[in-house]
């Protein structure tokens, strides 16, 4: 429709244009009192439902920017750190047993270059199309390695703690690409950093480091490709019964919600709070509020290899 020019307009004359949004706001200005409120009131209905329905077609895109708003810990080196002592690097060679075995060249290189940082729990320490700057290797807590697809649904990757590095991290610095995926603190983390520069250079410089490396991909690489092999060959209801089983080892009943699950299988609430409900209903578990206790292993077993 044709937009009516400011000095035509009257109370007969809303007709939006190319850019007739904020012309239908401002003509309804115009209006009697007893209409005003009513066009003005309209149109920003209008506006916040077409935002809601942008959000849901762009899912992908909106769920990145909403993870931006969360909290995230940019760890850098300050000019004026201090070096890892030797007390520190002791602890540190304890954890990481490729230093037990370094020369001395690059341990001289591991404690001028390398530096420490915490990072709380729930921390997003990289999201997907961040540049990595830096690679974390874990002295204590663990993060999570997780993708978020268009559906808004999530999956994890893997878990990286104790002595372990993330292989996504290393390869977005050796291919100077960036993160494809998210990366939180589950659990309160400490960590030796080394910058993404440094960390290039020692691959080409030090065989042992190179050697580290390459064999952190190929164990977690394996994992990734577990999931994957899971994800696409295997049916939900086999995979919750696993998920179930493993878990219940270490606690039971466990304290993990239907909607933490879904994250963990790459499914929605729905179809896990279905499956747990047949679960339920044939007595392998019991569900509560935030809970679930295993209450037959053995058939739970029985599923989980179906």
């Amino acid at each position: 429709m044709l937009l009516v020019p400011s000095h035509q307009r009257g109370p007969g004359n809303i007709h939006p244009g190319p850019d007739g949004l904020s012309d239908i706001r401002e003509s309804g200005r115009n209006l009697p009192g007893k209409f005003r409120s009513r066009v003005i009131r309209a149109f920003d209905i209008w506006k916040r439902t077409r935002l809601l329905s942008l959000i849901l077609k762009y899912g992908k895109f909106t769920n990145i920017c909403i993870r931006r708003t969360r909290p995230r810990h940019v760890v850098t080196r300050r000019k004026d750190s201090p070096m890892i002592d030797q007390e520190q690097y002791s602890r540190i060679a304890r954890v990481l047993s490729i230093l037990q075995r370094a020369d001395p060249q690059l341990v001289r290189a591991f404690q001028q270059e390398a530096f420490f940082a915490r990072i709380p729990a729930g921390r997003d320490v990289f999201v997907e199309g961040d540049r990595a700057d830096a690679i974390a290797l874990l002295i204590s807590g663990v993060v999570r390695v997780y993708k978020i697809g268009e559906t808004g649904r999530e999956i994890t990757l893997y878990r990286f703690g104790h002595g372990e590095s993330c292989i996504l991290t290393a390869n977005a610095i050796l291919s100077q690409q960036s993160f494809p995926a998210i990366a939180t603190v589950e659990r309160e983390a400490e960590a030796v950093m080394i910058q993404a520069e440094t960390f290039r250079d020692w691959v080409r410089r030090y065989d042992l480091w190179r050697e580290f490396i390459f064999d952190l991909f190929s164990q977690r690489l394996s994992l990734v490709m577990a999931v994957v092999d899971e994800v696409v060959f295997r049916r939900m209801d086999t995979r919750l019964a696993a998920f179930l089983r493993n878990r219940s080892r270490f606690q039971n009943p466990l304290r993990i919600t239907h909607q933490e699950i879904a994250a963990e299988l790459g499914s929605s609430r729905e179809v896990i709070s279905r499956l747990i409900e047949d679960f339920a209903s044939e007595g392998i578990v019991r569900s509560g509020r935030g809970m679930i206790e295993v209450l037959d292993f053995d058939s739970l077993e029985s599923r989980a290899l179906m």
